[in-house]
């Protein structure tokens, strides 16, 4: 019988592992996997090698199974960097958002990730990255516009001959 492959093993590697760290049941399954490893007498060398784990995640895993069971291997709640931005504070930048950026006289007709920065720095004193702000929109429910470019010297039959879903004369 012939030897099995996966197409393009490398993409494939890198993709089951996105889809294993997309939630925390897929997780604990994978830890159980390192640990049944390391049960069947590999070491945590072998088994970090087969599951694209470092040694040393698989020995705080086994650490964590002897001392506290399965339940050790669950995931806690993942907190993350508490924002700069009070709760009242995202409120009133999501009012500000839903007015025109010229109501605060600013030049620009829309909100951006570097408006909205120096805006939250000129009204609240606090430094955030042009990131973190585009995190504010994404978070607040907005999704980023931009207005489309207009090509300057364009002849307007040959543009319409050439789009799609034109009338066709």
């Amino acid at each position: 019988m012939r030897k099995l492959e996966i197409i393009n093993a490398e993409e494939q590697a890198v993709a089951i592992r996105n889809e294993i760290s997309r939630s925390d049941e897929s997780r604990y399954d994978h830890r159980l996997h390192g640990i049944l490893l390391v049960s069947e007498k590999m070491s945590c060398y072998e088994a970090g090698r087969i599951l694209g784990e470092d040694p040393k995640t698989l020995e705080i895993w086994v650490k964590k199974f002897n001392t506290g069971g399965f339940n050790a291997l669950r995931e806690g709640k993942r907190n993350g960097r508490p924002s700069k931005l009070t709760l009242q504070e995202m409120d009133e930048i999501d009012g500000d958002l839903r007015k025109n950026p010229k109501e605060f006289n600013y030049e620009q007709n829309l909100w951006d990730g570097k408006l909205l920065k120096h805006h939250i720095y000129e009204k609240y004193h606090k430094e955030l990255s042009v990131r973190a702000c585009q995190m504010v929109f994404h978070r607040l429910g907005f999704r980023m516009r931009k207005p489309r470019p207009l090509i300057a010297k364009g002849d307007p039959v040959k543009k319409d001959t050439f789009k799609k879903n034109s009338q066709k004369t």
